[in-house]
């Protein structure tokens, strides 16, 4: 077994990041071919597999995440030579995911205020509402609602939101306003598609409403929180963003009150890059300053 060439260690580094050998060519000005054949080299010399077919791409095998930490300490090297100076500089792309409300509002003012103070740092958002992957192939960062079960990676709360009961006010004019839970359930409700959540802790304030039959479902927020103000029925969204809207109407918030928690997930070698440091302090900052519209307190507060 030889030593691996520190290029292909990166050109690794970049395909981890998309899962596909094609986007990590144009990223590279590359074709797909020499990736393909780079990668190759790159396993022949380290004597075994660091990449495995997924359904959605390319996946790092344990060999692969040993490679990727050593890749990662590569680029920060390179970066730190180019600004001419010992410290390590806050750039770089990272690249998270985490839930639509919580990209929106969040994270998105959150980076952009950071960037203000690191022009070279670059954040990719994918919004997604799932679980925390077990690979986490091409993401430096999760942040997932409910505690995860992962391993090889570090799990932390970052804080927690209310969801709430919400109808629109030409709604309620309409078909009246609920007063218990009893009554909420002669109503519709507007909310993710059961058959495709992913999430457990998302599952459970049905419990709370288990007669209610859906009349809109959708598996992004912002398409509950729209229908719920055009009408479609009740709806069981994030106080935080139906806060946002006076039309709106909060439910018997006594009874229907269920906090959910933010959590955060990435790898320990990731961790210790000063771009995600940078990223996850952003966050833990901005999830604190946001608690009060989170939790639900902003409006009975204004």
């Amino acid at each position: 077994m030889s030593s691996p060439n520190p290029s292909d260690l990166l050109i690794l580094l970049t395909v981890s990041r998309s899962g596909r050998f094609t986007t990590a060519a144009e990223a590279l000005e590359l074709n797909h071919t020499t990736v393909s054949r780079r990668i190759a080299a790159l396993e022949k010399s380290l004597g075994g597999h660091v990449l495995v077919r997924a359904s959605g791409g390319w996946e790092l095998t344990e060999l692969g995440f040993r490679a990727v930490a050593a890749a990662e300490r590569v680029a920060s090297a390179v970066i730190g030579l180019a600004d001419g100076d010992d410290d390590a500089p806050v750039a770089g792309v990272v690249r998270m995911s985490a839930t639509d409300g919580f990209s929106a509002y969040i994270a998105a003012p959150a980076f952009a205020r950071l960037r203000r103070e690191h022009p070279r740092l670059s954040v990719e958002i994918v919004a997604a509402t799932r679980r925390a992957s077990q690979t986490r192939s091409g993401l430096d960062l999760e942040v997932v609602v409910g505690e995860p079960q992962v391993h090889r990676a570090e799990a932390f709360r970052l804080g927690e939101y209310m969801l709430g009961l919400y109808a629109s006010r030409e709604y309620l004019a309409e078909w009246g306003t609920p007063r218990s839970v009893t009554e909420a359930a002669e109503h519709q409700l507007v909310y993710f598609i059961d058959s495709m959540l992913q999430v457990d802790s998302l599952d459970t304030p049905r419990r709370l409403l288990p007669t209610m039959r859906d009349s809109l479902s959708s598996t992004n927020v912002f398409v509950h929180v729209e229908a719920t103000r055009a009408g479609a029925g009740i709806g069981l969204l994030p106080c935080f963003m139906a806060d946002q809207h006076h039309d709106l109407v909060r439910l018997l918030p006594a009874e229907i009150a269920e906090r959910l928690g933010y959590w955060l997930v990435a790898r320990p070698d990731s961790l210790r890059q000063p771009a995600v440091a940078a990223v996850v302090a952003a966050l833990r900052y901005a999830t604190a300053a946001y608690e009060d519209h989170l939790l639900g307190r902003a409006s009975a507060q204004a």
